[in-house]
Parts: C-alpha cells; structure tokens; sequence
C-alpha cells in the first residue's frame, strides 16, 4: 500500500476508484480520506516501476484525472474564459443548483 497527501489545489480531483498518476505511473485510488488518499501496489507493479525507491516523504509528481478537470471547467461555464475567475466552491455550487 501506497499512503500519499495531496496538496489541497488536487485533493478535490482525487476520487475514490477514480485515475492518478504518480511520477507518470497510471493508479487506481483504493480509499480517500481528505487529502491522503491509498493505492494499492501489485508486486508487478512494484517491480517494474519506479514506485518500489518512494520512501516515507518522498515527493512524487501527480496528475489528477482529466474528467475531473474537464467536469470542473464546464461547471465554471463563461467564467472558466476568465483567469481571475475563482474555482468551483460551495457557494458557486448552491448558487447553481448542485447543493
């Protein structure tokens, strides 16, 4: 198993069963809590990636799942054409109908 802490900007597109990349690696999520999510490694895996050297701190390269952001960028609608648009929150949600 696999324990990694997502910094807050990536955690929302972080989904239970959902895509990750680690350092370029495709990865199924097993469990979210947060901001820590879980993979779970199978030994071919291990073996023939990079992921057996990932120590206790290591910093790792991630890439969130692409449908996520996509999701993300249509619910913003015309804003997603504006760089100072802020991102989806709560109130955005409530005030379009979602929550």
């Amino acid at each position: 198993r696999l324990h990694i802490l997502a910094p807050d900007d990536l955690a929302k597109y972080i989904a239970q069963k959902g895509s990750i990349c680690i350092d370029g690696i495709s990865l199924t999520v097993n469990v979210v809590q947060g901001a820590e999510f879980t993979l779970n490694i199978v030994p071919h895996t291990l073996e023939k990636t990079t992921l057996a050297k990932v120590k206790v701190g290591h910093r790792v390269n991630l890439e969130v799942d692409i449908i996520a952001r996509y999701l993300e960028r249509l619910l913003l609608g015309k804003k997603a054409a504006n760089p100072n648009t802020d991102s989806i929150n709560e109130a955005f949600l409530q005030q379009h109908g979602f929550a």
